[in-house]
């Protein structure tokens, strides 16, 4: 796990099976939220053509890239569908006074 938390929204800022954008130190990140209510984050560019993934849309575990309509699990990074084929970077959540972190190394 991660020492360093930075705070990247309110849980209610994300709806159910969506996603959000958010920047921090020049870096652009994706944050959802699952069907079963959980938090996740990824990379905010797509690896493909480096479009905003917040843009995209999002389908259980999949967020596809508004652009070419790539698709990546948002739980483990994995690319899942042509034309991507570079996983994303994931980070560990954690959710705490109705705030969610991501942690950064």
């Amino acid at each position: 796990m991660s020492d360093n938390w930075v705070r990247a929204c309110a849980i209610d800022d994300v709806d159910e099976e969506d996603v959000i954008r958010f920047d921090h130190n020049g870096q652009t990140f994706a944050i959802y939220r699952s069907p079963d209510d959980e938090f996740f984050a990824t990379d905010g560019l797509c690896t493909h053509e480096k479009i905003h993934l917040a843009d995209g849309l999002v389908m259980d575990d999949i967020i596809e890239c508004p652009k070419h309509n790539g698709r990546f699990s948002y739980k483990t990074g994995q690319a899942k569908g042509a034309p991507v084929c570079v996983n994303l970077k994931t980070y560990p959540v954690k959710v705490e006074a109705g705030d969610v972190f991501i942690g950064l190394e």
